[in-house]
């Protein structure tokens, strides 16, 4: 007879169950802390060796000749730039047919095309590989300019018409023949000259009824405010006669709109002439009916002409001889700054004449608040502009050609031709400012531009605390 298991008592079996339940409970709390464990032990073990990495990094720091790297040296997050050569790929001069290809990139041309034209812009057709994104055009040649013919001489203008980009200055080209007169007149904006060749004399007005006269050199200046009232006319010292460049501080200015003698009184009443001059009315029987504009005239004497004024002549002059300051000799050429600190009356035009040697550089730099007008005299210049968010494009200038850098837009004017570069900068303001890019390197903390740049020492060394402005080649 089998025998029967003794009975286990209620409470017993309660317990022996409960204590069954919680056997995997156990098991996986157990688990839990010893994953617990393993990862404490882990981040035990990271905190150990970031410690000592940092301890490492310190000691090196400390221990370093260069006295500059005092930051942890930083790692690229973007790829480095390529060091390829991007020169432009011809010129003016270079035999057979321009293409539009640039390395591996790019194809022929096999629709026509203006040869001349290609190969006075390679950096439009196959630009460098660093231009990227748009950038307005920023060249006018003043050779596509209309010209207004006249007797005597002739004009033709830039203006936002023809380069929309240009919105804060225009300018004027103008020839006259020796004696001929650009007929007295004024302008709602001011006026700011250049002369290119021969000589031309000017007369002013002021609203004080003090009157001015100068002859004007080659290389040298004349500015009126707005609305003062002058003339221009060419001597007869060159049988050429005179020519020069006009600015003004408005882009949308037009040389059609200029307020002129002739024109106005053409359209004043005969009867209101001659009661606003106390005379005959046949006094006014020889005013022309339109404007003269440009017209051939006997060339002016000398200064002695001049009408005495009770009220004297103007004391800040309106005529400056930039042709007799002393450049400032750069390791790559020249400059000259002319502004109102010491041509007073130029309160809206500063500008500076700049030669730049074969393969030398106006150095990297820009204009903090002002655009820039430029105007190309000799040579040939290459000029790329950067306008943020990786919008870059570059274009080549001839002598005749304008060029203009809207402010806080970093670019450099670069000499690729084989004789030296000649041009003006100009901006609509009193004071010229510029920012340079090696400067602005040389006074940044030493660590903060390697971060950056990732500069050597070597290179750190090489940065210039002063502005060089034109630098020659490397």
């Amino acid at each position: 007879m089998t025998s029967a298991a003794p009975a286990v008592p209620s409470d017993a079996a309660s317990s022996s169950v409960a204590i069954s339940s919680s056997v995997p409970a156990i098991a996986s709390a157990a688990s839990s802390i010893a994953l617990s464990s393993a990862v404490a032990s882990a981040v035990s073990s990271s905190i150990a060796i970031s410690s000592a990495i940092s301890s490492a990094a310190s000691s090196t720091v400390d221990g370093s000749p260069s006295g500059t790297n005092s930051a942890a040296e930083s790692s690229a997050t973007v790829p480095f730039i390529k060091l390829d050569p991007n020169n432009p790929l011809w010129n003016i001069n270079t035999t057979g047919t321009p293409e539009a290809i640039r390395g591996s990139l790019g194809a022929t041309v096999i629709g026509p095309t203006d040869e001349f034209t290609v190969k006075e812009n390679p950096d439009l057709l196959a630009p460098p590989s660093t231009d990227h994104g748009n950038v307005d055009n920023a060249k006018w040649p003043f050779s596509l300019s209309h010209n207004r013919l006249q007797t005597g001489g002739w004009a033709r203008q830039e203006n936002i018409g023809v380069m929309p980009l240009a919105t804060k200055m225009a300018s004027v080209n103008m020839r006259l023949e020796p004696g001929a007169v650009r007929e007295m007149h004024w302008h709602k904006t001011a006026e700011w000259a250049y002369v290119l060749k021969g000589n031309t004399q000017v007369t002013a007005v002021d609203p004080d009824g003090k009157n001015f006269l100068a002859t004007v050199s080659p290389g040298d200046l004349w500015y009126f405010p707005p609305g003062i009232p002058h003339s221009l006319q060419a001597t007869s010292d060159d049988p050429d006669g005179t020519e020069f460049i006009l600015v003004f501080d408005d882009g949308a200015f037009s040389e059609d709109s200029t307020f002129l003698l002739t024109d106005w009184m053409a359209h004043v009443p005969a009867e209101v002439l001659a009661k606003n001059f106390q005379t005959n009315i046949t006094s006014f029987d020889k005013v022309p009916a339109s404007e003269l504009y440009i017209f051939p005239a006997v060339p002016p004497t000398d200064e002695g002409d001049l009408p005495k004024s009770p009220q004297g002549t103007v004391e800040n002059g309106f005529a400056f001889s930039l042709s007799k300051v002393k450049p400032t000799q750069l390791s790559g050429g020249t400059v000259k700054v002319v502004d109102s600190t010491i041509f007073p009356v130029s309160t809206a035009i500063a500008a500076a004449e700049v030669t730049v040697e074969p393969g030398a550089l106006r150095e990297l730099h820009w204009h903090p608040t002002q655009d820039e007008w430029s105007f190309f005299i000799e040579g040939n210049a290459r000029v790329t502009i950067f306008a943020s968010q990786s919008n870059a494009r570059t274009f080549d200038y001839q002598a005749g050609d304008i060029g203009y850098v809207p402010a806080t837009m970093g670019h450099y004017v670069e000499n690729i031709g084989n004789t030296t570069l000649r041009f003006l900068e100009i901006w609509n303001t009193d004071k010229f400012q510029d920012i340079s890019l090696n400067q602005w390197l040389a006074l940044t903390p030493p660590e903060l531009v390697k971060a950056h740049l990732g500069f050597s020492d070597e290179m750190i060394s090489k940065l210039s605390k002063t502005k060089n402005t034109v630098v020659g080649p490397a």
